[in-house]
């Protein structure tokens, strides 16, 4: 695959870091720091009865949450590889990725309508929003390759990142300030104040996401239809066929491998830190809100860091330092007792967060064949998700077993050091060769 000429591609680049400043209003507001805070206040705090068949069972907020994160993130794992390769096969990265993101744009806008005690259309309007925007990370990250050069890639991921971090910590900033100065915005209650800054992520996000649309060109179709051809047919026969191509990539397997371990803590740690704090510290919502806000802007910084030490000592080790760091960070999670040191974990998370997701990112893309990367980032994305499912759920059961969320914490040490271990069988020289063979 060719990348674009410059200046064209000075261009394409920033329209493709913009879709991380409108998409990532989702993951701040409405993953991280909000939306699950807002929640928790819906649920009683007894918990709540759920009945499954002829049995029934208690949970509380927290274990809902992730359950419903891992229902979400299932059913996006599953479908991510077919459709990435119907988008590389018709060139129709675009309109998928239109049609996630206005999708999910449109759900997340609708949790205005979310009163008291509507928790069960809280977590629905979620766990479908939340199926878009997972969606939509399929065919974002898979326009990497094209935008970027091959000694770019690093820089431009993490840059990517860093207008993430900043695009939803500003409006994160002034979702802090409508919420506890509600009166002054004009807004009579508090929880209205909630609901309008939920409701305009969508519209945040379907604003910024349109330079992607324009300024990012689509390559020409790959494939040609012949009589009868099917699209569900082809998808599904595809993922077969890159399912068996993976054995002649040793190393970008094992590297998606490693990375499903790994993400697996990161994103449980991403998904469960408000209510972490909230059930297991019973920090107010400005503690947990303003920690999470401070997270975003010291994880832009982060992920340029981070990517000119990727450029200095090579990909694979700065994520091997990440995955250190995130070690120590669990452990210390675990011994949290004061809001004051859930500020220094925020501040701990925010160092390394963006960096290790946007180095993995570029390193993926640099093992992958280019001349079909939707189709083998959707297999980034079901490494990711399937990391997504599994940590949460994880994280609930833990917490219904032992009735303490810290137990559950510290068990993500052992995911970031099993991914270190399968992360060092990388050969990241031999795996890149190996790519650009295809």
């Amino acid at each position: 695959m060719k990348t674009y000429a410059a200046p064209r591609r000075k261009k394409a680049i920033f329209a493709w870091c913009m879709y991380d400043w409108a998409n990532s209003a989702f993951a701040t507001t409405i993953l991280a720091a909000i939306l699950p805070v807002y929640f928790a206040s819906l649920v009683p705090e007894e918990g709540i009865i759920v009945p499954c068949g002829p049995l029934s069972f208690r949970t509380t907020a927290s274990a809902l949450w992730a359950y419903g994160i891992s229902f979400s993130l299932l059913l996006t794992a599953l479908t991510a590889p077919i459709l990435g390769g119907l988008a590389d096969f018709s060139s129709s990265k675009k309109k998928f990725l239109l049609a996630f993101t206005y999708a999910g744009a449109t759900l997340t806008s609708l949790l205005y309508f979310v009163g008291d005690g509507d928790y069960w259309l809280c977590l629905a309007l979620f766990v479908a929003a939340n199926i878009g925007f997972a969606g939509s990370m399929t065919f974002y990250n898979a326009f990497l390759p094209a935008v970027a050069g091959e000694d770019e890639m690093d820089s431009v991921s993490g840059k990517g990142y860093a207008f993430g971090y900043v695009g939803g910590g500003l409006l994160l900033a002034l979702h802090v300030l409508m919420i506890t100065y509600h009166e002054s915005f004009g807004i009579p209650d508090k929880s209205m104040s909630v609901r309008i800054s939920l409701a305009s992520v969508g519209l945040w996000w379907g604003l910024f996401a349109i330079p992607l649309f324009v300024g990012v060109p689509e390559a020409r179709c790959l494939g040609t239809k012949s009589e009868g051809f099917s699209y569900f047919t082809y998808g599904f026969t595809r993922f077969q066929k890159t399912l068996r191509a993976f054995r002649r990539y040793p190393d970008l397997l094992w590297f998606l491998a490693a990375f499903l371990v790994y993400n697996d803590g990161i994103q449980t740690v991403i998904a469960m830190a408000a209510i972490f704090g909230k059930t297991a510290l019973g920090l107010d919502t400005g503690t947990l809100i303003g920690t999470l806000l401070m997270t975003q802007f010291i994880a832009w910084p982060g992920a340029l860091v981070f990517a000119r030490l990727a450029q200095r000592i090579g990909s694979k080790a700065a994520i091997m330092i990440a995955l250190l760091l995130w070690i120590v960070i669990v452990t210390y999670a675990y011994f949290l007792k004061s809001a004051l040191e859930f500020w220094i974990l925020g501040g701990l998370v925010g160092l390394v967060l963006g960096g290790s997701q946007a180095i993995s990112r570029s390193l993926y893309a640099r093992l992958i064949p280019r001349t079909r990367p939707a189709e083998f980032f959707g297999f980034f994305t079901i490494s990711g998700k399937f990391a997504s499912i599994f940590g949460p759920l994880i994280f609930g059961l833990m917490t219904d077993l032992s009735d303490n969320p810290r137990n559950a914490i510290l068990s993500l040490v052992v995911f970031f050091v099993v991914g270190m271990i399968m992360l060092s069988r990388v050969d990241t020289g031999r795996g890149r060769r190996q790519a650009l063979e295809d």
